[in-house]
């Protein structure tokens, strides 16, 4: 079996400790890999990018086939569409909504967005929200890790272990929060393609996902909130979230119902969404 992966994002976003974290995953798992040199790092905010093969059978190539791709994870939005022609048809895109303004004509960032889900298998995740809530903006790496992590065949307590070993030298709180982080991401990532697999529009799948807590959507109440962000109430719901309103929002059965069952919901939005019953 055989992986092929490309890490994109801009220097200082973590593609190297990403980079590491799947190389001890494959080393443990006793995989061949080849990795190619990570470009761009020279210039914090320039591009980056790194092409990662991993295989049972030797590997004689550390480039990516151009169509061969299984996985394009991306911590920045507009880099991710560079390397979309390396997908296979069956290929997933992992992106991170945060973008990472560092050119002057970057473009509409919902555009950006847009066109990132209109791609079939993609995964659009809130990173910097859930990485704060982990403990920190900086773990935004980790987050998108876990959400990317379904696609690479290695066990989570594997992958975790290499997070543990990526950041050992920075002690234990930080290993914790990392680890956190990946967790997050993971929940993020299978509840954002459940929502989409239930006919949730991205854009409002995307920023109900950025508000949950660490990324969870309980399994029972998928079909609850799927009705809820194609109800009427979808477009308030989403200009919401996407405000300055604090709160995260329980992904619970329950608090998706009491906001289906109030008669008056629109003008409570607020209190619905973030108070706990």
């Amino acid at each position: 079996m055989e992986t092929n992966i490309i890490l994109a994002g801009v220097g200082g976003q973590g593609i190297v400790s990403i980079s590491y974290v799947i190389d001890m995953a494959a080393l443990k798992s006793e995989r061949f890999f080849k990795q190619a040199e990570v470009h761009g790092m020279s210039q914090r905010g320039g591009a980056v990018s790194s092409h990662l093969r991993i295989s049972d059978k030797p590997i004689h190539s550390d480039l990516v086939p151009r169509g061969k791709g299984t996985l394009v994870l991306s911590v920045e939005p507009l880099e991710s569409l560079r390397y979309v022609e390396y997908l296979s048809p069956d290929g997933a895109l992992v992106v991170s909504t945060d973008p990472f303004v560092n050119i002057p004509n970057y473009g509409d960032v919902e555009e950006i967005l847009d066109a990132i889900a209109d791609i079939p298998s993609h995964t659009l995740i809130a990173s910097d929200r859930l990485a704060r809530q982990a403990g920190t903006a900086k773990a935004q790496n980790m987050v998108m890790l876990g959400a990317a992590s379904p696609y690479l065949d290695f066990p989570d307590d594997v992958l975790e272990n290499g997070i543990r070993e990526a950041f050992a030298k920075k002690g234990e709180k930080v290993q914790g929060i990392n680890v956190a982080a990946f967790r997050a991401g993971k929940a993020a990532g299978s509840a954002y393609r459940a929502l989409i697999q239930n006919k949730v529009r991205s854009k409002q799948a995307r920023s109900f996902i950025g508000r949950l807590k660490l990324g969870v959507l309980e399994d029972d109440a998928i079909d609850s909130w799927s009705r809820v962000l194609t109800s009427e109430m979808a477009p308030a719901i989403t200009e919401l979230l996407e405000g300055k309103t604090l709160g995260q929002i329980r992904g619970t059965r329950e608090i998706a119902t009491r906001v289906l069952d109030a008669s008056d919901a629109s003008s409570r939005l607020p209190e619905l969404l973030f108070q706990d019953p």
